[in-house]
């Protein structure tokens, strides 16, 4: 595959959410990168425009003749616009893995009125416990393939300040010129991507939770080759 893919972690986890898939891709002699997003809410508000440059410094460190595919995991999706805009070059498609999407126009709320009042009430000092501490432990628990993994993840979550999700996210006209697609996981984003599909986008599903990428990467690793392989093929 004669294409880069870019695996942006969602702010609330970490790259090692990418990791399992980013060794498989890279074995496969998929030139991949996980850019670490962890940090980029300790300078304040606005947070976005410290995502975008994130990720558009390690498209930068790419060939400038290859194309770019971003795969955007979870609330990540929300910054797929802007890391568009920043990216410095074109780009040939936008995947979104069981990941929020953004607005069709306008700023997107990196979160709803209602799931606001859900987090106020955890936020000490301004922060949030990491995310994994807001759910139930039975919810928590099978997202995760062993204990090991899930002390790993948990180990470099960061604490974002509440601050972070009462942001709104810009959203960049023709951002969606390039190809764009969703693979879902499960609930409760399947109506999210009865969302893509409305707006025509490729559409499908390896069946899973939340971090189903750390459960079978493998399966998750396919799909995500596949999907791109449609796009990036001469006559896709």
């Amino acid at each position: 595959m004669d294409v880069a893919i870019v695996l942006v972690h969602s702010p609330s986890v970490g790259p090692l959410t990418w990791a399992p898939v980013a060794a498989r891709l890279n074995a496969s002699g998929v030139v991949t990168v996980v850019p670490s997003l962890l940090g980029v809410a300790d300078a304040g508000p606005p947070f976005w425009p410290s995502v975008a440059e994130t990720v558009g410094r390690s498209i930068g460190e790419l060939p400038s003749d290859m194309p770019v595919v971003l795969v955007a995991h979870s609330n990540a999706g929300l910054f797929v616009p802007v890391i568009v805009e920043a990216a410095g070059r074109p780009v040939t498609g936008c995947l979104f893995v069981d990941a929020a999407l953004p607005a069709r126009s306008g700023p997107t709320a990196v979160a709803p009125p209602e799931f606001l009042d859900f987090l106020r009430p955890k936020a000490t000092g301004g922060r949030l416990p990491q995310w994994t501490a807001w759910w139930d432990e039975s919810d928590v628990a099978p997202m995760f393939p062993d204990p090991q993994t899930r002390r790993a993840v948990s180990a470099e979550q960061p604490r974002l300040p509440l601050s972070y999700y009462e942001e709104k996210v810009p959203v960049p006209d023709g951002w969606d010129d390039a190809a764009c697609g969703y693979l879902l996981f499960g609930p409760p984003y399947d109506q999210t991507a009865q969302d893509a599909r409305d707006r025509g986008w490729d559409v499908d599903q390896v069946p899973g939770l939340h971090l189903h990428q750390l459960v079978d990467p493998d399966a998750v690793t396919a799909r995500i080759v596949a999907m791109v392989d449609r796009w990036c093929s001469p006559a896709g």
